[in-house]
């Protein structure tokens, strides 16, 4: 089974408070996860967002994964093309790997933030609600 999955991570200060969104695109439903995480930095809460939603499709049976990401920075390291220095960020793309290695098929695609609206909604939402 394929999923479409858009997600998103930010913070209010860098680090500050910060929240996750994920919107989940399967065959016969759509899921949509808006979550606050604690104190973090943007680039925290990005990788924490696709890691919630390949977790999220592992847990419905999906095999084939397309994952649409704003943050440029996230899907370069992901693919190999930048270095990851900090320590956290390893291993929070260490997750990713071994995450992607669970799926058949797996992409990471960047895109403008003006395509992952619904995503960058669900964190606003949950940074909003007290």
């Amino acid at each position: 089974m394929k999923a479409i999955i858009h997600s998103d991570g930010g913070s209010r200060g860098n680090p500050g408070p910060a929240a996750i969104g994920v919107v989940i695109e399967l065959p016969h439903k759509k899921i949509e996860i808006g979550e606050k995480i604690g104190i973090a930095t943007n680039n925290v809460a990005e990788y924490r967002a696709i890691i919630r939603g390949l977790e999220e499709a592992q847990k419905n049976n999906v095999t084939e994964v397309e994952c649409y990401l704003d943050s440029e920075l996230v899907v370069k390291q992901i693919k190999g093309e930048y270095r990851i220095k900090d320590p956290k960020m390893i291993e929070l793309a260490s997750k990713v790997f071994a995450l992607r290695d669970t799926f058949d098929f797996i992409v990471f695609i960047s895109i403008p933030r003006e395509k992952n609206k619904a995503a960058d909604k669900l964190v606003n939402m949950a940074l909003d609600t007290k």
